[in-house]
């Protein structure tokens, strides 16, 4: 059974700290504490304390301690999660591993890397890339986001089409465990069938069943070369019936984004676009392989599209043709607060074939309720961002907007969804779990919580409760 937690830092647990994280390893001052109890959902708690581990010995330390005084942890990098897994609600010790950030090894012979926590993700794919190595995980955060959050998180990104989400790359985790015991999952080979999958259950487990120190990750061959291609259309149905004509051609896209109405013109507010102003919905496809191959790649691409009839079809060939293409996408999120100062980022999935329904839903909705409701995302694996934006300051846009984000839950759960396809759970969708998870299910995953964590010390409130 599960103890009490403390209920605040006391100044004999703070002395304990001090020795432990001397200098910069301690942070206790409010100003400086608060960037730490943000992330990008846009909560925010204040710690009791920030402690920034230099050493594995370190954590091992901190989690006996923790343990044998029931310090509640919530374990964090750089804060890029959309759904407060980072924020210490319930309050406790924020435990930032960003100082863990060292490539251990990147091996082409193994077709693996071993690397610590804090390593950002877009610097190791460039270090991966030298070597002729592909690390395909792309959230969109990947040049500030961490490969430990990207972990801790299961982040998903654009390239999940064709290439799978983090959890297809992770071979080993090293954790520390509540008390100090380290747990090592997995490991270097590309299969392995020993007892339980336990590195899966640290992949998405948002930090509450240990803290990681080092991460066994696979890597594939660089593909040769890429392409890309944005279609406009006049609805939404012939973009996704352009979407479905890809598919049906037999190509497997590496990405394929779309943008819906709302999202086409929030972009158009920030930058001048390529497309019609009676667009309604925007395709971008990516291809990759042989550069010998990509040009009927794209031929077929472009037949595959042209049959749905866009108003709009742009080419490019390599990355430096391809990036004023993708720009457009990065924008998508920032562009939503042209239409209202603040949103709700929701991220569903259905399954593929539920897509047009699920969208027409969701703008539906969005009408029903006078609230500007923009859809964007991975539809290749029927991955749904839907921004619902609002002025918070307003009672009634608060209530319509919290009224569009359960409508739009219900309906996806209805479709055979999920309420998170990328994003977790954390504090934001926590009310909402008993919703998609039964009885049964969220308490064989309170049981396995109990059995790493069996005081509830890491990054209480968090996940499925």
């Amino acid at each position: 059974m599960t103890t009490a937690l403390a209920p605040a830092l006391t100044p004999t647990h703070l002395r304990f700290l001090e020795q432990l994280f001397p200098g910069e390893g301690l942070v206790t001052k409010p100003e400086e504490m608060a960037v730490f109890g943000a992330d990008s959902s846009r909560r925010s708690a204040l710690p009791w304390a920030v402690v920034r581990p230099r050493t594995e010995d370190q954590i091992v330390e901190l989690l006996k301690w923790a343990e044998a005084e029931r310090m509640p942890l919530v374990p964090r990098l750089r804060g890029t999660g959309m759904s407060g897994g980072a924020v210490p609600a319930f309050g406790g010790v924020v435990v930032s591993t960003l100082w863990l950030n060292r490539v251990l090894d990147i091996n082409a012979g193994d077709f693996c890397a071993e690397v610590e926590p804090g390593v950002v993700t877009a610097e190791f794919q460039a270090l991966t890339q030298k070597q002729k190595l592909f690390y395909p995980p792309d959230p969109a955060s990947l040049k500030i986001s961490t490969l430990g959050g990207n972990v801790s998180t299961c982040a998903g990104g654009m390239r999940a089409v064709k290439y799978g989400v983090t959890r297809d790359y992770v071979l080993g985790v090293r954790a520390v465990l509540p008390g100090g015991k380290i747990c090592d999952a997995g490991g270097r080979t590309h299969k392995n069938v020993v007892g339980l999958d336990l590195t899966r259950l640290f992949v998405g487990s948002c930090g509450t069943l240990g803290i990681f120190t080092k991460l066994t990750l696979k890597l594939l061959p660089l593909p040769e070369s890429s392409a890309t291609v944005l279609a406009a259309f006049p609805s939404l149905v012939a973009a996704l019936e352009g979407a479905k004509g890809v598919f049906r051609a037999g190509i497997l896209p590496t990405a394929m984004e779309f943008m819906d109405a709302t999202a086409c013109r929030g972009i158009a507010q920030i930058k001048d676009v390529p497309w019609p102003d009676n667009t309604q919905a925007v395709l971008l496809l990516k291809v990759d392989g042989s550069a010998s191959a990509l040009a009927e790649d794209i031929i077929r691409l472009e037949q595959a599209l042209s049959r749905a009839n866009p108003s709009c079809l742009l080419k490019g060939l390599g990355p430096k043709e391809e990036e004023p293409l993708w720009e457009i996408r990065r924008l998508v999120s920032p562009a939503a607060f042209q239409l209202g100062p603040d949103k709700l980022g929701e991220d569903v999935a259905v399954p593929r074939g539920k897509t047009v329904e699920a969208v027409e839903g969701f703008q539906a909705i969005g009408a029903e309720n006078n609230t500007h409701v923009a859809c964007y995302g991975h539809l290749g694996d029927g991955n749904i961002h839907v921004n619902i934006i609002y002025d918070a300051a307003d009672e009634g846009q608060r209530t319509r907007a919290k009224a569009c984000k359960e409508a739009v839950f219900r309906l996806t759960l209805s479709l055979g969804g999920t309420i998170s396809g990328e994003h977790g759970t954390g504090i934001t969708k926590a009310p909402y779990v008993s919703w998609q998870l039964s009885e049964t299910e969220r308490e064989l995953m309170a049981g396995i919580k109990q059995v790493f964590d069996p005081s509830g010390i890491l990054n209480p409130g968090k996940g499925w409760v």
